[in-house]
């Protein structure tokens, strides 16, 4: 079949609406990860998604209601203890994280493509009540991001004076942790713990590099995470081949190209300013100032 009949069949279309909502969740929480530089922590929220999801299939409850626990635990357990020794603690929660993940799987009696699912995603099995609940949540976060955009903002740019103006830095550091929580939960269900830095860091580490407007990297952001998360499902329909490939490679592939406008930009600045200097440096002098020194 071709890409555009396959387009046409339920299922596929349901995986395409989820691409577009993850992408419109991660890229919104993208470009605040990256300049927190929380890229580390989330990849450790991702992986305790998918020990909580491990654990809810092991036990027989809902994955999702796994995920959703063990992504919002670990973020909030990051946000307050991970403050001061960021990278320490994360790489403790990681570990841990990681090592109960690997047990979980291994003592799933089920079917392996379900467990192996939780590490590569399983985004062309989305049900209309999984797209449901994405939907739901995508509407929290966006939400929630608008909401304390303004605080958030002042806390992630200049966190010392934010906390001195009375703005509760640590109480927005864990909201935002579990914002990350929740998207990472819904992430790990659809396009797996592994590929998710590709929807949560990636766009945002791109826009950021083309652009210091935040408004305008938190759009890039989610654009490019939308053509990334759409464009990887639509390119791997007609060769059957996993998305995952796909999605890192168009989301690569965008960030090699904003890194090399960031780098001709700020070359073009350079040459400016080292031309501006030079003109300064060559200007001849006032004659009015010269005959009142004589």
């Amino acid at each position: 079949m071709s890409t555009w009949d396959l387009l046409q069949v339920d299922f596929v279309q349901n995986a395409l609406m989820a691409s577009l909502l993850l992408g419109l969740v991660s890229g919104a929480l993208a470009p605040l990860i990256v300049m927190r530089k929380m890229s580390f922590a989330a990849h450790a929220t991702g992986e305790l998604a998918l020990m909580g999801a491990a654990a809810a299939l092991l036990f027989g409850i809902s994955v999702t209601t796994g995920a959703v626990l063990g992504a919002v635990l670990a973020a909030v357990v990051l946000a307050l203890l991970g403050l001061k020794e960021q990278d320490a603690t994360v790489g403790v929660v990681l570990a841990f994280g990681m090592g109960l993940s690997v047990l979980f799987i291994y003592l799933y009696p089920g079917r392996t493509s379900e467990a192996y699912a939780l590490l590569t995603g399983q985004i062309v099995g989305v049900s209309g009540a999984s797209l449901g609940i994405l939907a739901l949540m995508a509407a929290l976060v966006v939400g929630a991001v608008a909401v304390l955009w303004r605080p958030l903002l002042f806390a992630t740019v200049d966190p010392v004076m934010a906390a001195a103006s009375g703005v509760p830095v640590k109480l927005l550091a864990a909201a935002f942790a579990v914002l990350i929580g929740i998207v990472a939960s819904q992430g790990v269900q659809i396009v797996g713990a592994l590929l998710l830095l590709a929807l949560l860091i990636t766009p945002g580490a791109a826009a950021v590099r083309v652009t210091s407007n935040p408004l305008l990297a938190v759009t890039l952001s989610a654009l490019f995470a939308i053509t990334s998360a759409a464009g990887g499902l639509i390119l791997s329909l007609e060769p059957g081949l996993p998305v995952s490939p796909f999605v890192t490679s168009i989301s690569f592939a965008i960030y090699l190209v904003c890194r090399a406008i960031g780098w001709a930009r700020g070359r073009r600045v350079q040459r400016d300013e080292s031309r501006q200097r030079r003109s300064q440096h060559e200007l001849p002098a006032d004659p009015h100032h010269s005959q009142s020194v004589s």
